[in-house]
């Protein structure tokens, strides 16, 4: 695998930093522009979008022989058997996992280094908060291969299974995103949903709990399945309980609104004036949104003012027209946005904060703030080529993953080295019975 990621991300890494540097040229005449070139969007999640999609595809596989392979031959059984609780069996493997997943990363990782070289700039906060993202989805991804695993008779189902869930996720994420509903509930099952949130420089406790929890579940789960003796009926009773368990935590998950914006140029957020004047404002806010969830303006508006509301209000309610009214009867009433703050009410048809948030203030009987001079983001133009960097992913780093294997794979055993060096083992002496 560390084979297939390393070309996989080196050439992401290279035509990211070519189109960075095809906007960069222009943006470097122009403030304005410059102000857009953020090196999370043009550098980062281009570059970890392939190893997103390496993990997915390719990481199970990894997860799934770390405990098919004992169950295919048998060891397991002898395992079970050891004065250990199968936890601690399934923590061993836990672990053995996410050490694969760090090794796999190396090829990602090393493209930090990369553009750093170059001379490209990277915000830690935002950084950080990306790799913590991937390293959930990547656990994420191991949990299910162990749990396709422990299962299943074989490797080859697993496999089946596995990607079967992978897959699966991609199309619910491609056929049900942007509605409303049941469709919007089944729609966040998606795995793609768990890592948007950390592209866009946004902490979420909810989400971070509710990945935690499918880890820990799928965990439990494979504990569950783990012991061979364990009759069927019983597994499922059990399993059962996990399930509901997990559907509890991620109930509680969803209703946890906290979250931090880390990204640098503040693309959740307010200005910080207007945060720190609208936190003052106490009392409900409910917005009447006569929009379809697929109607781009809706898109427009949740991204823009509604998710940044959430946010900082103490108290905010949205409510969307459950379906698409219909055009011919209510041409005046659809894409007005009414809200309501304590007894006053005002509607409106803009989706930008710039016309929205004076909106509010005077709802609410209150000056807006005074703009901050400087707080502005300044954006990272950078005109460079990465073109020499595909020695390194080509050619540097594979035949050090080669060299490295070879290596491991000669060490000796201890029994090994003593029969190459000609001395025979002791082997013990038969009873005199």
């Amino acid at each position: 695998m560390l084979l297939l990621v390393c070309p996989l991300v080196g050439y992401s890494f290279v035509q990211a930093v070519s189109l960075y540097s095809e906007s960069s040229a222009a943006a470097l005449q122009s403030p304005v522009l410059a102000r857009s070139l953020s090196p999370l969007d043009g550098i980062l999640v281009p570059t970890f979008g392939a190893f997103y999609v390496a993990v997915t595809l390719l990481f199970p596989f990894v997860a799934i022989r770390v405990l098919g392979q004992e169950k295919e031959s048998g060891a397991l059984r002898l395992l079970i058997q050891l004065p250990y609780r199968p936890s601690m069996l399934l923590a061993a493997k836990f672990c053995a996992v996410l050490t694969g997943w760090l090794m796999v990363s190396i090829p990602a990782l090393s493209t930090l280094a990369a553009w750093a070289i170059l001379g490209g700039h990277l915000a830690a906060a935002e950084t950080l908060n990306l790799l913590f993202g991937h390293l959930l989805y990547g656990v994420l991804v191991g949990a299910i291969g162990l749990f396709t695993a422990g299962i299943s008779d074989n490797s080859a189902t697993a496999a089946i299974i596995a990607l079967a869930v992978t897959i699966g996720s991609w199309l619910l994420d491609f056929t049900l995103a942007g509605r409303s509903g049941l469709s919007a509930w089944l729609a966040q099952l998606s795995l793609t949903q768990a890592l948007r949130p950390f592209e866009q420089g946004l902490l979420s406790a909810g989400l971070v709990l509710g990945i935690a929890a499918v880890i820990g579940g799928l965990a439990a789960l494979t504990a569950v399945w783990l012991p061979p003796a364990t009759t069927v009926r019983t597994k499922i009773a059990r399993s059962g309980s996990c399930v509901l368990v997990i559907a509890v935590v991620l109930a509680v998950a969803a209703q946890i609104r906290t979250s931090v914006d880390l990204s640098e140029d503040r693309r959740n957020s307010f200005s910080r004036a207007d945060e720190r004047l609208l936190a003052t404002l106490r009392r409900p806010l409910v917005v009447r949104v006569n929009l379809a969830a697929e109607d781009p303006r809706y898109i427009d508006l949740r991204r823009n003012v509604l998710a940044k509301l959430e946010r900082v209000m103490p108290d905010v309610t949205v409510i969307l027209a459950s379906e698409r009214p219909n055009i011919a009867n209510q041409a005046d009433a659809y894409g007005q946005i009414e809200y309501v703050y304590g007894d006053r009410t005002d509607v409106s048809r803009s989706t930008s904060p710039r016309e929205i948030l004076p909106l509010l203030y005077a709802l609410a009987g209150t000056q807006p703030p005074e703009p901050v001079v400087g707080d502005e983001y300044i954006g990272y133009p950078l005109v460079a080529s990465a073109d020499p960097t595909l020695l390194w992913f080509f050619g540097g780093l594979p035949l050090l993953i080669v060299l490295a294997w070879r290596h491991i794979r000669r060490l000796p055993s201890d029994r090994g080295s003593l029969f190459h060096q000609g001395v025979k083992p002791c082997m013990p002496a038969r009873d005199s019975e």
